[in-house]
């Protein structure tokens, strides 16, 4: 019988709290051979320098320390590392593509609950129900139209999503359940044919902004990225238009949003910003008719054992020698979050 491979969790303590209950824990302990300490938060101490040495496999998760050229000198066995979260961007680096090491990530499982906050923003954006809540006079008014808002209203709104991403399409998906909304999709690598039979189309992103009602933001983190969405694309929005962030707040120029939103025109639901957290005297947070919360879209609570159990289905695919479905290549990097 084939020895199990050795495995070495690492993430930091809240990040394991979260990922592994008990029945999570004797699965993994099934798929690999694990030895004392089970899981480590560093890299560099001499109890996690042992463990590395004969590690073949890390899982690894938020908390995780860089895989540097010096850690990875130190894990001469290590093949494979399979990530519980979305990004490894901050995780794998150029040493991990040379030493030939796998790289899978629990993107497409972290997309789940994102693209389902985004829907839930789309819609409260249709009847401006957050900016609505927050007017302190809004209980006085009495039922029917606010003035101020625009039309409130979830009935063939047009959308334009940012970004036809993992999540971007999930979001795609997911309007199909509004009376009659029209989605337009603006992504400079996504194959038209694809999104068409997503149900949208496929536009500039310069004919997507005037058009858009709602604009919900799906593009990675990068140089050409930083600021896309800025005072000349804001302005290009109709009035009364909701721009939702879920993605990076890096996309946005936050000082031109605010300055839209205070005039009145625009309005914002926001779960990143730039930078995050934002700083108590940030333009953004003194705007009425903005909605910003904490970074919650993406997995929290019990939505992290999503994300455990497609990394566990994952290692049992690579234990198994079948093809792996979530494996992160360095060309993947350079087009997604």
């Amino acid at each position: 019988m084939q020895s199990k491979q050795q495995a070495l969790v690492v993430m930091n303590r809240e990040s394991f709290r979260a990922h592994f209950d008990e029945a999570r824990l004797a699965r993994l302990t099934e798929l690999v051979a694990l030895a004392d300490p089970i899981w480590v938060d560093d890299l560099d101490s001499p109890a996690a320098r042992a463990r590395l040495a004969a590690a073949e496999v890390l899982v690894t998760s938020w908390g995780a320390p860089t895989l540097t050229a010096e850690r990875l000198a130190a894990a001469p066995a290590l093949r494979a590392v399979f990530h519980g979260a979305g990004s490894v961007r901050s995780l794998v680096t150029s040493e991990v593509w040379r030493r030939g090491i796998r790289v899978t990530n629990a993107a497409d499982a972290n997309a789940i609950p994102v693209a389902e906050y985004t829907l839930a923003a789309i819609i409260f954006a249709g009847k401006k129900a957050p900016f609505i809540a927050a007017d302190p006079d809004a209980a006085y008014q009495g039922w029917g139209h606010r003035d101020g808002y625009g039309d409130l209203s979830n009935y063939r709104r047009t959308v334009g999503v940012v970004g036809f991403s993992r999540i971007g399409r999930r979001v795609v998906d997911l309007l199909g359940c509004l009376d009659s909304a029209e989605c337009l999709v603006a992504d400079p690598h996504a194959d038209p044919t694809e999104v068409a039979l997503a149900g949208a189309t496929l536009v500039g992103l310069r004919e997507m902004l005037p058009r858009s009602e709602i604009l919900s933001l799906h593009a990675p983190a990068l140089p050409s990225t930083y600021h896309m969405i800025g005072a000349a694309e804001l302005a290009l929005l109709p009035d009364h238009a909701t721009v939702i962030n879920t993605a990076r707040g890096s996309l946005v120029d936050s000082e031109a949003l605010a300055a839209e939103c205070r005039s009145g025109r625009l309005f914002a639901i926001l779960d990143v910003t730039e930078p995050e957290p934002l700083p108590a005297d940030a333009a953004l947070r003194a705007v009425p008719n903005v909605m910003i919360t904490p970074h919650i879209a993406g997995s929290l609570g019990s939505e992290i054992l999503r994300l455990t159990d497609h990394t566990l289905d994952e290692l049992s695919r690579w234990i198994a020698a079948e093809p792996l479905q979530a494996e992160v290549t360095p060309a993947a990097l350079t087009l997604h979050a």
